[in-house]
């Protein structure tokens, strides 16, 4: 985990990995609350006993949305700015969800600083995404997140 005061702090991590989550797996009954909440309860998600007697997996398949939202909790164990007083999800330019995730599955987040524009206020922070999958060459997701960061009294 890289700590910093000041986003200013990472110009000279610009290209780099700024950290890895600790390894975290996705029990079936988390999957099918996510269903449950997002209204997406298709069978592949939240029935175990069809998923695996028809779906190509073998178990119930984590949501692409399920994943791509692990991201904020687990980024917080890849990197901190002492001096943020405000964090704003800015978007994302691109999302892929390249590998299945199953209740067997331990995915871990990769962050990468691929880009940071700093201002008076703070920062601007993209920041390249990979959900790895253990014992895997193919991550699960790939996204590029963009963070703006403010500093400073509010």
């Amino acid at each position: 985990m890289i700590a910093v005061n000041s986003a200013r702090e990472l110009t000279d991590k610009v290209g780099q990995v700024l950290g890895h989550s600790e390894w975290l797996t996705l029990p079936a009954d988390r999957i099918a609350a996510f269903g449950a909440v997002t209204g997406d309860e298709h069978w592949i998600h939240v029935d175990r006993e069809r998923a695996r007697a028809e779906g190509p997996f073998g178990d119930v398949l984590a949501h692409g949305f399920l994943l791509l939202g692990l991201v904020t909790g687990l980024a917080n164990q890849c990197y901190s700015v002492a001096d943020a007083v405000r964090w704003t999800n800015y978007g994302l330019d691109r999302v892929r969800f390249t590998a299945p995730v199953t209740p067997s599955s331990e995915v871990r987040l990769a962050l990468t600083l691929k880009s940071l524009d700093v201002s008076q206020d703070g920062a601007r922070l993209v920041l390249g995404c990979e959900l790895e999958l253990r014992d895997s060459s193919r991550p699960a997701m790939v996204a590029d997140w963009i963070v703006l960061i403010a500093e400073g009294e509010e």
